[in-house]
């Protein structure tokens, strides 16, 4: 029997907190919701949720340090989970309503509007899996449910061997957008799993399968 793994939700004021944490639970992790640096960095895996706006979830991020919180983990191939707007801002910048934000810069790339008729998308959506994804393991076909306006929509990073190429998992609401990433340590979601009914649930559990 596997242990429990010990998640930190972390907590800077961008909302929705809550909510993941119990989803988290029910799929068998050990939760703590906190923005404590030292908790962040020993926890098994990280999660960061988001919801707003791209220059809101950067600045309550570094309000706490967040960034230096993530750097580190990854630094130690330390798993961390982005969500919603936790996502976007992994990319390298996000332009939004004209305002054009630094991200995290964890992957190249711009975070844009997308391009179609009816925003926000909002509800529930059907995903393109990688081949060979863990995340999406027997929960291929399911919906997940999406609330945003804005998504990175190209994926520019270059793998080059020995380092295994990224799993990208593909949605569409107007155009193609990225709905999920799955790259070393670090994975994300556009969607909510914690809104995602059973198939949330179950993508969050093969994420905590997953670290070791």
């Amino acid at each position: 029997m596997s242990r429990v793994k010990r998640v930190v939700v972390l907590e800077y004021g961008s909302g929705n907190v809550h909510s993941a944490a119990k989803a988290l639970e029910r799929a068998g992790a050990d939760v703590q919701v906190t923005s404590d640096r030292g908790a962040a960095l020993e926890a098994d895996g990280l999660v960061v949720p988001g919801v707003g706006a791209f220059k809101a979830v950067m600045d309550q991020l570094r309000a706490v340090r967040g960034e230096e919180i993530i750097d580190r983990r990854l630094a130690g191939g330390r798993p961390v989970l982005g969500i919603c707007v936790g996502m976007q801002v992994l990319f390298e910048r996000g332009v939004e309503r004209g305002v054009d934000t630094a991200g995290l810069g964890e992957w190249p790339g711009v975070v844009t509007e997308l391009p179609a008729p009816v925003l926000p998308h909002m509800g529930w959506n059907t995903v393109e899996p990688d081949e060979g994804s863990v995340l999406f393991d027997g929960i291929e076909d399911e919906r997940f449910y999406f609330v945003h306006s804005y998504a990175a929509q190209e994926w520019l990073l270059d793998v080059m061997p020995p380092f295994p190429s990224p799993r990208l998992t593909w949605a569409d609401h107007g155009g193609r957008f990225l709905a999920a990433v799955e790259n070393g340590p670090l994975s994300a979601t556009q969607f909510h799993p914690e809104k995602s009914s059973e198939a949330g649930i179950r993508l969050l559990a093969n994420w905590l399968r997953s670290i070791q």
